[in-house]
């Protein structure tokens, strides 16, 4: 290797094949896949499941296979949906394997040899050059001018430079003197020993975190549960004692069962599961559309009730790449700033800088040079002057005109002193870097020397014994914070979400992006130290306090999203690097860059940002919205629909009469109509201030109060309505099968009269036919030819007990359904969802 001498013959073929016996190969161990039995297991413990099952099997004993076909497609479609989510933690950890393990140059039996970053065991040596992803945890043995990019595992947009230990302090700081599986070689060479491998890494301890978390199950998935749970119990209540008065009373215990059965399919609530599944499914393709990619339906909702959301720093707010925002010289200390015209002096400050540069480089900082002033350099240099530990500047030596001109740059202490600055000029130079710091600046310093006799100087030491130096100034760089990030947050602010940044960069960087962000109010903050010291409690006050947490590595990033959790919040987190993961997984909603992201952080994610801009959330939050209040009116009006359906099942029977409806009815009512209706909820457009108001509180049931009353006096008034029709009908001495059938077409036409009212919570009746809504019309068309189908079909009809009514019966039934309409209407003003409920709530 050019400038690393020391002779290293590495490990032999035989301890090798020992080691790698020994310790295994160099990657994460794999997932135990779970056996089908034990998934299959999962999925039948779930509640709203096992009525899946326990409807299919009710309509098995009916004789009816196609709809229990029908459910037996749900039952396989939840399993699949199951089997997926636990191949997701086996991608993530795959992704982390791949990551982990790349190709690896390294020293054995005293040659070079290229191998496969899985067969790397303990005391192999590795040959690191500018450009190489790290395969291993490794000791430094020998360096020249290393830098190591390790954002993906700290967060910290600036390269590291890392040194050889020659002497073991008390206090050392073992990181200096190591290189991290995953990290990439930004500039330089070096030697290091390999002092862990696979899970023993540093990459394989965040994937031990990630493997042991499981996803978690967002407020509505609980809320969905234990509605389906309560209904439950209520409906096959209903239904025994449905069974046991009638066949008491009656003695004729078949029309009893019959009659518990229809009650029971009257009101099983699996429209509840089905509904939920469309309006997900529908949300993540309208996201898609917006650049953003669902992993979990189920969060989609949850970004609605969202209050807490942590951000990355790095690659998130930022762009994660390194920009020059301030030049300054010592005769203009104001200085030029990113956005103003380049002219000079700053065109010979950056020139100078590039001078000092690489040619070809994949250091940060000078590609950021390079962006700013695309200008080539000289054919060759006479002379190049590496960085090193001793001295924190780099160079070139260039042939003049008449003579020589050397070019370097580095710390600003360090050039001052080459260029033998006096005292005033050190402490002005020293007010100039104070006021970048404060700005969370990057500082280097340029300079020039130049002599018109003999050669160039062996070292920039040199430079003193003869050469006229110029200090050109000091450059100021940053990683620089996304355009569109300033108007997120406030619009986060408006929505009442509060906005918490996470970082592994230094305090003062943190705090100048959050500055610029519209973020810190204060400059108090979070250090990991603080996060490692505070128990718990203390540790989610001192969180309420703060917007910005520095200093923080995998493990405290986990930490903070699970103190917020405890508090009730419902927690958001967006991140790109493999140090996000567990955080992702740990949270409510975990949000993926997917541009500049890891493969890691996609896989642990619920939601992925195909163009990584930060306003996409935003977006996503206000769609959540949109669809837990469109979900809220569909169960509202499922919830209504139901209450007429099991009130003309069981009042017949109380009342003497003959069963109006059937399994059949029944079947067709909430499998075809209600689950089509419900599409017209999905896609309604916004309440107004929907992003105006507070989030609501994580324990808030989807249905409160007012709601439930809402909904109970809306299918109460339907049901008296039918009823009072069959009565009217029967006191005409209507026959049986024509009082079954308007009853039904009223039963239909009711439908419709509920979806119109719970379409909007602040509409008027005018306002929610003329408002647009892609998918009313379509909805309303497919009703009617159902409708059409049964009716004049003779097949159909006769299958239904259907006869073609008169026209006398009709008229009274759109008498009853344009009455039960504007009643309705003028009782929504009383139920209608209070503005400041949210607010109380969350």
């Amino acid at each position: 290797m050019n400038g690393i001498s020391r002779r290293i013959t590495g490990l032999t073929s035989q301890e090798v094949a020992s080691r790698l016996a020994a310790d295994g190969p160099n990657e994460l161990p794999r997932a135990k896949p779970r056996a089908v039995w034990m998934l299959l297991w999962e999925v039948l413990r779930e509640p709203m499941f096992r009525l899946l099952v326990a409807a299919g099997l009710v309509y098995l004993l009916l004789g009816d296979e196609g709809e229990a076909l029908l459910l037996l497609f749900f039952i396989l479609l939840s399993v699949f949906i199951t089997v997926v989510q636990q191949l997701r933690t086996d991608r993530a950890l795959e992704a982390l394997r791949d990551l982990s393990s790349p190709r690896a140059l390294v020293i054995r039996e005293g040659g070079t040899c290229r191998i496969a970053g899985r067969e790397l065991v303990r005391g192999d040596i590795l040959v690191l050059a500018e450009g190489d992803r790290v395969p291993a945890d490794a000791s430094l043995l020998e360096s020249q001018v290393l830098e190591v990019d390790e954002s993906l595992l700290t967060g910290e947009s600036v390269a590291v430079p890392k040194r050889v230990r020659e002497a073991q302090p008390a206090m050392a700081d073992e990181a200096l003197h190591r290189v991290y599986a995953g990290t990439l070689v930004v500039a330089g060479r070096a030697l290091a020993e390999v002092t862990a491998t696979g899970a023993r890494c540093e990459m394989g301890r965040i994937g031990a975190l990630l493997r042991e978390l499981a996803p978690v199950q967002t407020p509505l998935a609980l809320q969905i549960r234990q509605l389906v749970r309560v209904v439950a119990v209520l409906g096959l209540t209903l239904s025994s004692l449905v069974v046991l008065i009638h066949g008491l009373s009656f003695g004729d215990w078949l029309q009893a069962l019959l009659a518990g059965i229809a009650l029971a399919m009257a009101l099983l609530p699996e429209e509840f599961p089905v509904v939920l599944t469309v309006f997900l499914a529908l949300g993540a393709r309208r996201l898609a559309g917006d650049q953003v990619l669902t992993r979990r339906p189920d969060t989609i909702e949850a970004l609605g009730a969202a209050s807490v959301l942590c951000t990355d720093k790095t690659g998130t707010l930022t762009r994660n790449r390194m920009a020059v925002v301030e030049l300054r010289t010592p005769e203009h200390p104001d200085g030029w700033q990113a956005g103003e015209p380049l002219a000079e002096p700053w065109i010979s400050l950056v020139q100078c800088a590039l001078d000092a540069s690489a040619a070809h480089t994949a250091d940060p900082m000078e590609q950021a040079l390079q962006a700013l002033l695309p200008a080539g350099q000289p054919a060759a240099p006479l002379n190049t002057y590496s960085l090193s530990a001793e001295l924190l500047a780099m160079g070139h030596a260039w042939p003049a005109d008449r003579g020589w001109v050397v070019t370097f740059k580095g710390a600003p202490e360090t050039v001052a002193e080459l260029c033998g600055l006096n005292q005033e000029q050190k402490e002005r130079l020293h007010t100039q870097l104070g006021a970048m710091a404060t700005r969370g600046l990057r500082v280097l310093a340029a300079a020039r020397a130049e002599s018109t006799h003999g050669a160039p100087p062996t070292s920039l030491v040199a430079l003193t014994a003869g050469a006229a130096c110029t200090f050109m100034g000091l450059i100021g760089f940053a990683d620089p914070l996304r355009e569109n990030v300033p108007e997120a947050l406030r619009e986060c602010r408006e929505a009442g979400i509060r906005v918490l940044m996470i970082t592994g960069d230094y305090p003062a960087t943190a705090r100048a992006i959050g500055k610029q962000a519209g973020l810190a109010a204060t400059d108090e903050l979070l250090t990991g130290e603080d996060i490692e010291r505070l128990p718990d409690d203390e540790l989610a006050a001192a969180l309420s306090r703060v917007s910005i947490c520095a200093r923080v590595s995998p493990r405290h990033k986990l930490r903070i999203v699970e103190a917020l959790r405890r508090t009730g919040a419902v927690v958001g987190m967006t991140g790109d690097g493999v140090n996000d993961a567990p955080a992702l997984r740990a949270a409510h909603i975990g949000i993926a860059m997917g541009g500049r992201g890891t493969d890691v952080a996609r896989e642990a994610s619920s939601l992925v940002l195909l163009d990584d801009d930060f306003s996409s959330i935003v977006t996503a939050v206000r769609l959540g919205r949109r669809i837990h209040d469109n979900l809220t009116k569909a169960l509202a009006y499922i919830v209504a629909v139901h209450i007429p359906i099991a009130g003309l099942t069981l009042f017949p029977l109380l009342l003497g009469w003959p069963l109006l409806l059937g399994p059949l009815h029944i079947v067709f009512m909430e499998l075809v109509v209600d689950p089509i209706c419900s599409i017209v909820f999905e896609a309604e457009l916004p309440e107004r201030a929907l992003m105006q108001r507070q989030p609501r509180g994580p324990r808030s049931s989807i249905f409160n109060r007012r709601l439930l009353a809402w909904s109970l006096c809306q299918g109460f008034a339907t049901l008296l309505m039918l009823l009072a029709l069959d009565t009217l009908l029967r006191t005409q001495g209507t026959a049986e099968s024509e009082i079954r059938t308007v009853v039904f077409l009223g039963l239909v036409a009711s439908n419709l009269v509920l979806l119109s009212v719970n379409r909007r919570f602040s509409a008027e009746l005018t306002e929610i036919w003329l408002r647009r809504n892609p998918a009313l019309w379509p909805v309303l068309s497919a009703v009617m030819l159902l409708l059409a189908a049964v009716m004049f079909i003779p097949a159909l009809r006769a299958l239904f007990g259907f006869t073609l009514p008169a026209l006398a019966p009709l008229g009274l039934l759109a008498l009853g359904c344009t009455g039960l309409l504007f009643s309705l209407e003028l009782l929504k003003p009383l139920f209608r969802p209070r503005p400041s409920t949210a607010a109380r709530a969350a």
